[in-house]
């Protein structure tokens, strides 16, 4: 603690630091927890032929949050691999992503690293049909890619070593990153994959379709089942509720610890500030005690110890100022406490 109790610096930088990231932490636990509530409470529909009855009695033909569960069909012509026969999709992502070392000069470690050089996505219009064949409903899919958690499934991946002469060597060792690689990665939406599409359901005319919500809720489009969605949700808002108890009970520990040194600075003030007020209060008891015997007593004390009387003359000054016991005690060469005057001889005094 510094002057007058405040906190130091360090605790006060601590304890800003450790709030700001408590609320960090609460914010995202919040919103997290609000996601789950959201995907919870959302409607879920069957995708059967009662789907454009239920849209026709919602407000304004549009379910807010729904869930819906169907398999991908593409609309127009389906998207083929580059590099796998036979496989079609309706969303492509192609990747090249580099791979190397790095010097790290603070611990002095290579560390991996890891960079996306390329990446293209290619999508084409899909619907969202039943399982069950002949129902005749389909669900247009609008906006794959807004989608928070778009479920893509790698199809290809092969990764290409860096080829690397001695001289390569050296000079990848003096500039502190060693290539590995490129990695190659295909991945695409198939056609045929069981999704589970999470946003708002609304009627356009005579289709339907399956868009962004405008809540602020997030999209999905993932190939797990809705109870699994959800549980995945609800257990990243329970690390979220640890992580925010974790750093919540480290700032008031924190703050425990800032009010306890300011506690005992304010009992030590209060205790000095006792004793300095009893000390007043006995050096006023002993002046008015010794107003009380008299002023004559008071004149006749010897001016160093004053309890004794006065029982010295100091010549040549004159001066009538100590006791005998005070006078042996003045420190060689002795003088006259009043003026400072040489003492070259003491003569006794006597009161009748």
């Amino acid at each position: 603690m510094e002057g007058g109790g405040r906190p130091s610096a360090a605790q006060a930088v601590l304890l800003a630091a450790s709030t700001a990231l408590t609320a960090l932490v609460y914010s995202v636990y919040r919103q997290k927890a609000r996601v789950a509530r959201g995907l919870e409470g959302a409607r879920r529909v069957r995708l059967d032929g009662d789907l454009r009855t239920v849209l026709l009695e919602a407000p304004g033909r549009c379910v807010p949050y729904a869930v819906i569960e169907g398999v991908v069909r593409s609309v127009k012509e389906t998207l083929s691999s580059q590099f796998v026969e036979n496989c079609k999709g309706v969303v492509q992502r192609l990747t090249l992503q580099e791979h190397k070392m790095v010097w790290n000069r603070t611990t002095h470690l290579w560390n991996d690293y890891e960079k996306i050089i390329h990446q293209r996505t290619n999508t084409t219009p899909f619907d969202l049909v039943p399982q069950e064949e002949g129902t005749g409903v389909t669900v247009r899919v609008m906006k794959p890619l807004d989608a928070a958690e778009l479920s893509l499934e790698t199809v290809y991946e092969k990764f290409h070593p860096s080829i690397q002469s001695f001289t390569d060597v050296i000079g990848h060792y003096i500039s502190g990153e060693r290539p590995k690689g490129i990695q190659e990665t295909e991945q695409m939406l198939k056609v045929g994959t069981a999704l589970t599409g999470v946003g708002e359901l609304v009627l356009d005319n005579t289709t339907i379709k399956l868009q962004p919500p405008k809540q602020g809720m997030p999209y999905y489009l993932s190939s797990v089942d809705f109870n699994t969605l959800l549980q995945k949700q609800e257990s990243n808002v329970r690390f979220w509720k640890i992580l925010t108890v974790v750093f919540g009970f480290a700032t008031c520990a924190v703050l425990f610890f800032i009010l306890q040194k300011q506690y005992r600075h304010h009992r030590e003030r209060r205790h000095l500030k006792q004793m300095q007020d009893e000390f007043r209060q006995a050096q006023d008891r002993l002046m008015r005690e010794m107003n009380a015997e008299g002023g004559e007593t008071l004149k006749n004390a010897c001016v160093i110890c004053l309890s004794n009387t006065k029982s010295c003359v100091f010549l040549e000054c004159g001066h009538v100022c100590s006791c005998n016991e005070c006078y042996w005690a003045l420190p060689e060469p002795k003088r006259c406490p009043i003026c400072r005057q040489a003492i070259s001889r003491v003569v006794p005094l006597y009161n009748s």
